[in-house]
């Protein structure tokens, strides 16, 4: 099986997520219930959101605070799965709850293994 990533793209406020802690609260059933059922399958790696705080080291710099594409869009979350249908994990993206925020977005990203010498 293949492993793939799945990175949770959702705009922000200056200082935090556009979504509140009401909105959380109220899409935790959401996300349970769609990660459960990758779980379910024995196709769910790893998952866990983002915290909004970070740093970003470019060379001989520092900058605190996230990086944030345009419309203040950063990755918030991500979800390593496996599979042999890449198919699969595209029809699981476009019901993933993070959707319900504008500017969102689920970016599919196929990881490659490491080269193992033996």
């Amino acid at each position: 099986m293949r492993e793939y990533l799945l990175l949770f793209r959702n705009a922000s406020n200056v200082d935090g997520y556009i979504a509140t802690s009401v909105d959380m609260a109220e899409d935790m059933p959401k996300w349970q219930q769609w990660i459960g059922s990758i779980a379910m399958q024995g196709k769910l790696v790893s998952t866990a959101p983002i915290e909004y705080r970070a740093s970003v080291v470019r060379n001989d710099t520092v900058q605190e605070g996230p990086y944030k594409e345009p419309n203040s869009v950063l990755v918030s979350g991500y979800l390593i799965c496996k599979t042999d249908n890449e198919a699969e994990v595209k029809e699981w993206s476009r019901s993933c709850p993070i959707l319900k925020y504008p500017f969102s977005s689920v970016e599919i990203r196929a990881l490659v293994p490491f080269p193992v010498n033996e």
